[in-house]
């Protein structure tokens, strides 16, 4: 279901900046998710509930940057998605909202729209609750903003990212607004190459699926190195995370066989002092293989 701001003011119980930031934080080298992509992966409580994901990335804001702002979770209903939000992160699981994806109907055209942009998702999602501004998960919070970016020219994400970094100035301790990127495994992708270069991002999870030019399948583990290494080097500051697919994709064969995990590409993945862990593309594919859960016992530490 899309969610949406009306042009009427919307009454409710809002969050004043004083908000504190989680006390829950991701451990090392964890695994993350990516939820809301079909209504068919469950809940998003559900997904909590497993006990293998540290993080879990809530997909998409995916219209903005000119005067719209809605998102499109693809047929969940938004109702007790707020109480679940609340659910995951009293369980000490991260809880991230990924703006961008795959469609065509977001950009920032100017400075201006990434102020706007920034303000809308503090006061819609994050610790603000300007009257008048709808927060579809009600006074849940999520705990940063994930840039996904696929489409677009790249200007001005690095503004808003200088944007939502700042508001942390209402925060004391663990930042209230964390950072994280979702980048194509090609170095550099330029989409978010400007804002990844503000140093703001504490995460890169880096997609080595959906590319043949870095997808184990296809270059095995000296091409996806190549790559890895280029990622990991760049931004010491940040951790980074190898992103792969739960399943083989809708006409891929991209999906990594545990034993080749753990034997082959893991161990090198690994020594990088910044690896941060493994990021599944999605929770619906990764329901019906299974595949976190193996990762999970098999060790991605």
């Amino acid at each position: 279901m899309a969610f949406r701001r009306p042009s009427c003011v919307v009454a409710g119980a809002l969050l004043a900046v004083s908000f504190l930031a989680a006390t829950a934080t991701a451990g090392d080298h964890g695994l993350t998710v990516f939820w809301g992509r079909n209504k068919d992966e469950g809940s998003l409580r559900e997904a909590c509930d497993t006990g293998i994901y540290n993080t879990v990335i809530i997909s998409f804001y995916s219209v903005f940057g000119h005067g719209r702002y809605w998102g499109d979770l693809s047929g969940h209903p938004l109702y007790g998605i707020g109480a679940d939000i609340k659910h995951c992160r009293g369980k000490g699981i991260v809880v991230l909202l990924s703006i961008g994806g795959g469609g065509t109907q977001y950009s920032l055209p100017s400075s201006q729209s990434a102020a706007d942009v920034a303000d809308n998702l503090w006061n819609a999602h994050l610790g603000g609750g300007r009257p008048g501004v709808f927060r579809p998960f009600g006074d849940a919070v999520v705990d940063g903003i994930d840039f996904f970016i696929d489409q677009g020219a790249p200007d001005h994400y690095d503004e808003l990212a200088r944007r939502l970094s700042g508001y942390n100035r209402y925060y004391r301790g663990a930042p209230g607004v964390r950072l994280t990127a979702t980048p194509r495994c090609v170095y550099p992708d330029w989409h978010v190459q400007r804002a990844l270069d503000t140093g703001l991002f504490e995460r890169i999870h880096v997609r080595f699926y959906g590319d043949d030019r870095c997808s184990y399948n296809h270059v095995h583990k000296d091409g996806v190195m190549a790559q890895w290494s280029k990622w990991t080097a760049r931004y010491p500051g940040s951790k980074v995370y190898i992103g792969l697919a739960a399943a083989n994709l809708p006409g891929r064969n991209d999906k990594v066989g545990l034993g080749s995990m753990q034997y082959d590409l893991m161990p090198s993945v690994k020594q990088a002092a910044n690896y941060g862990g493994v990021m599944l593309w999605d929770r619906y594919y990764d329901k019906q293989t299974g595949y976190g859960r193996e990762l999970y016992n098999g060790g991605i530490n």
